[in-house]
């Protein structure tokens, strides 16, 4: 299956439905993914990006917002959320995906997160994962990932990114912390870039909540048929 993008973006206007199966769907606030673009890809290259994938795309929350910056977007989805994006498990082996992106950039499922970075390590010179704070600690997330590979680049958000299952709350709270974890081999490491608070007043845009948000009266989630 290749993995390309419908050309142009569209609207992802959130039907608030995970699959039966749940697969740990938290969408990316808009303003979190342009915070990242601004404070934080810059870092990880000496030119400008011009093609990145997301993998795990979802309804396209990250991957249409990265698109706003970055010429060429491609993105998929292990499961079909009905956006047009092609389908695709980025962690078979059989799955036959891009190989010619400069960036992959993700918000992964939290418990295969190390999968999706140690492969997307293979495939391109710069992996950028967004992630729990936590994912930091761990004996096995040390022994697999952070030991032999550390990140290039951490970068944590100082004011709180909200995610929410199944669904983008333009207004929502989060006790939860989140950071990027960046991997490149065309910079040095880096220190700590800490992404300055005041993102999401500055970031977030008037024709988020219709782009992106889901209609207030919708249940919070709805069974896949």
């Amino acid at each position: 299956m290749s993995v390309i993008v419908p050309s142009g973006g569209a609207s992802v206007m959130s039907s608030r439905r995970e699959p039966p199966d749940s697969l740990d769907f938290f969408p990316t606030a808009p303003w979190g993914t342009r915070a990242f673009v601004r404070h934080v890809l810059p870092r990880l290259s000496p030119h400008a990006i011009a093609t990145a994938w997301d993998p795990c795309c979802g309804e396209g929350h990250m991957a249409e917002v990265l698109r706003e910056a970055i010429p060429e977007i491609h993105a998929s989805d292990v499961f079909d959320y009905g956006r047009g994006y092609p389908v695709a498990d980025f962690l078979d082996p059989a799955t036959v995906i891009r190989t010619d992106v400069e960036a992959i950039i993700f918000n992964p499922p939290f418990n295969v997160a190390v999968d999706f970075v140690l492969r997307a390590l293979d495939l391109a010179p710069i992996v950028a994962c967004l992630c729990r704070t936590a994912w930091n600690e761990g004996a096995e997330r040390y022994a697999r990932l952070f030991r032999h590979r550390p990140p290039t680049l951490f970068a944590p958000y100082v004011e709180r990114l909200p995610m929410h299952r199944g669904r983008w709350e333009p207004n929502g709270t989060t006790a939860t912390a989140y950071a990027w974890f960046c991997w490149s081999r065309l910079v040095d490491p880096l220190p700590i870039l800490h992404i300055p608070p005041g993102q999401r007043h500055a970031l977030t845009r008037p024709d988020d909540a219709a782009r992106f948000g889901a209609p207030s009266a919708a249940p919070l989630l709805t069974a896949a048929e």
